[in-house]
């Protein structure tokens, strides 16, 4: 029989990939919950997440193009553009070129406010959904997956990811693609 790596089946203790992205999405609520938790900006939905990070990576950009590179229907991008100009997140102005389109970008102080929003803690988050264990088993979770965080952080991981790496203050986290620090 010809396998390729990809091409086995899990045995009992493997993850699948099924498995993995559950796993994913429910660390991706109970974040979501901690930074709520703490008054932090109001969690997006999934579709406003990808409007706010297209125009985060393309500033001054037009709702047609944020469809286009999003794959998301224009009328849904500008509904979504209206709501997250309302919650104060982005700010829209008639284009100097042609004033029949309108240019989107990052209001000014969002950036700022999710990085400290995600920088919040998620222990007792994590406590809540995990049915409050004992504090010994809690703190072996969130140590496996600090340690699983900091092993999957790009080497170079862009202007969004180092943002949400920082700690409060502006400090860099530990871990690879965190700058090296100097010994004394």
């Amino acid at each position: 029989m010809n396998t390729s790596p990809g091409d086995h089946s899990p045995g009992p203790a493997d993850l699948t990939a099924g498995e993995l992205i559950m796993l994913g999405r429910q660390l991706t609520r109970i974040g979501t919950e901690a930074m709520r938790g703490q008054g932090g900006p109001q969690a997006p939905t999934t579709g406003q997440g990808m409007v706010a990070a297209d125009v985060f990576a393309h500033p001054a950009t037009s709702v047609g193009e944020i469809a286009d590179r999003t794959g998301l229907r224009q009328g849904y991008v500008s509904e979504t553009v209206a709501r997250l100009r309302e919650r104060g997140v982005i700010q829209t102005s008639t284009d100097p070129a042609d004033g029949r389109r309108t240019l989107v970008r990052l209001a000014p102080g969002h950036p700022a406010a999710v990085a400290r929003a995600a920088a919040t803690g998620v222990t007792q988050a994590l406590a809540r959904a995990l049915g409050d264990p004992d504090p010994g088993t809690l703190a072996q979770i969130t140590a496996t997956l600090t340690a699983l965080a900091r092993s999957l952080q790009p080497a170079e991981p862009g202007p969004i990811p180092r943002a949400l790496t920082r700690r409060p203050g502006g400090q860099d986290r530990d871990g690879p693609g965190a700058p090296e620090k100097e010994s004394s």
